[in-house]
């Protein structure tokens, strides 16, 4: 029997205790910890665990630990498993998620997000929750963290960073830790759109989670969206009190990114409070922080990443091609050819499980009279709209396609233990959140909102007969006017 390795996201108990010391800001005690973890032999791994995922959460605790020679090894070895023919799509999604958090760590944000951006498609692709979750969290954290650095994307890096952990929590049920991580990035994103009660809510969500209190992570982002929202209802004193508990949670577990992000808030807030003494050592603080980072750079472990990252570029190049042929531009989502060449491998497993196989063909309603008053920009937005929506009501193993035009496809399973009709169940979802969506800020308001009309197919797992019989359910759903979902069941032969 193959040995299937652990799901993505686990790492072996040592590993895992050296990252709660960290994360509880003991340093003394994680460096003791991971010095044991090591004694073995920095690349050793008990082969019951994925080689390569193990090998980069280990050179992301030495980069904390500020072992730059031990982080540089493990990474290159890291990158060398994982350059390996097939490596397995959740330790590829996995590790490269890893990889760009620690790019991120020594401040290369624009390369920490395409690593990041690579292994969500790849997780999305492999169709486990837990680990689109993980990526996720992370690839939303740092858009977050760009966005309170940089003016000029903040808006769309927090909206994006916002949508993205709501999907990884929505989808996060079996790691306490990483949803605890990605409501409480979700808090700082929220209170960055400027809704400060909202972003309340997340953090005490979060810190709700850690009763104890014991995660200086969580704890520091979390006062750190406290401070946001406070500032913004311009309770300055209490801003000052949060940022300031942010900023020493920070320290305690040496995060630079948090350190510098918070500091600078500090200062700002001391700044508009007249308190020059306090906006003189928050900026002390800053500096320190940014020191350390250069001192990371001198070290060579930035120079070595780069190597590593140039070595690889042309098979990211080849694969992100490959994903690209099977992907529609606009949208994100699968096309006509990436649904015909994953369909049977769903519809087969439906097959071998009993479980039944829907096809949802959905068309928006009134598409041509958007590009006609709004413009095509404005359609090709509605359309990215209506994308997302149905994205986010779908599974991980659900297949969602821009099939034409404005032509969408689902393609799904029932759940064998639950009652046989969950393509109605999603069309109907689709079709309301698309009808209450708020379209005023894609396309004005002289412009009617879009609708969809759906046609919803059950029987054979036959792509074609699923398609021929829901393609007459949605010319039903459009003769009897529109915004509705219409059901047949193919014919059986």
């Amino acid at each position: 029997m193959r040995y299937e390795p652990p799901l993505a996201g686990h790492v072996p108990e040592r590993e895992r205790h050296v990252r709660s010391l960290l994360e509880s800001g003991r340093r003394e005690q994680a460096r003791h910890a991971f010095d044991a973890v090591l004694r073995d032999g920095p690349n050793r791994v008990d082969p019951r665990w994925n080689r390569t995922t193990v090998l980069i959460h280990r050179a992301l605790l030495a980069l904390r630990l500020d072992r730059m020679r031990a982080a540089v090894e493990l990474v290159a070895e890291g990158w060398t498993e994982l350059d390996s023919p097939e490596p397995g799509t959740r330790p590829a999604a996995e590790t490269l998620s890893v990889l760009g958090h620690v790019v991120e760590g020594i401040g290369h944000h624009e390369s920490a997000l395409e690593l990041m951006a690579l292994s969500v498609r790849i997780a999305r692709d492999d169709g486990d929750d837990n680990t689109l979750a993980h990526c996720l969290t992370r690839e939303g954290t740092c858009r977050m963290l760009r966005a309170t650095g940089d003016p000029d994307t903040a808006a769309a890096d927090f909206t994006t960073a916002h949508e993205q952990l709501e999907e990884a929590i929505r989808r996060g049920r079996r790691s306490e830790l990483m949803r605890r991580r990605a409501i409480v990035a979700d808090a700082r994103a929220l209170a960055g759109l400027g809704q400060p009660e909202a972003a309340a809510d997340r953090a005490r969500q979060a810190l709700q989670l850690d009763p104890s209190g014991g995660d200086r992570y969580t704890v520091s982002l979390a006062n750190w969206a406290f401070a946001t929202a406070a500032r913004q209802r311009e309770a300055r004193e209490d801003a000052r009190t949060y940022a300031s508990r942010a900023l020493a949670a920070a320290e305690q577990i040496r995060d630079t990114t948090l350190m510098v992000s918070c500091s600078l808030d500090l200062a700002r807030i001391c700044e508009e409070l007249h308190d020059p003494v306090g906006e003189a050592a928050a900026l002390r603080r800053t500096v320190r922080a940014n020191q350390f980072v250069a001192d990371m750079f001198r070290e060579g472990l930035g120079q070595a990443l780069e190597q590593r990252r140039v070595a690889v570029q042309a098979q990211r190049t080849a694969s992100a091609a490959r994903a690209a042929a099977s992907r529609d531009s606009l949208t994100g989502l699968l096309n006509r050819r990436g649904l015909e060449h994953r369909a049977p491998a769903l519809l087969a497993l439906g097959e071998q499980q009993a479980r039944q196989s829907w096809l949802v063909l959905l068309d928006v309603d009134g598409f041509k009279d958007i590009n006609d008053r709004a413009g095509h920009s404005a359609g090709d937005l509605a359309l990215q709209q209506v994308a997302s929506l149905v994205r986010n009501e779908c599974r991980s193993e659900d297949l969602a396609c821009r099939w034409a035009g404005d032509e969408f496809v689902l393609l799904l399973l029932d759940n064998a233990e639950e009652d046989r009709g969950a393509g109605p169940a999603v069309a109907e979802r689709v079709r309301r959140v698309v009808a209450e969506h708020d379209w005023g800020l894609v396309l004005g308001s002289r412009t009617r909102p879009p609708t969809v009309s759906i046609g919803v197919a059950a029987g054979l797992p036959r792509l074609q007969e699923l398609f021929a019989a829901a393609d007459g359910a949605l010319y039903r759903a459009k003769a009897a006017g529109r915004n509705r979902v219409e059901v047949e069941r193919a014919a059986e032969r």
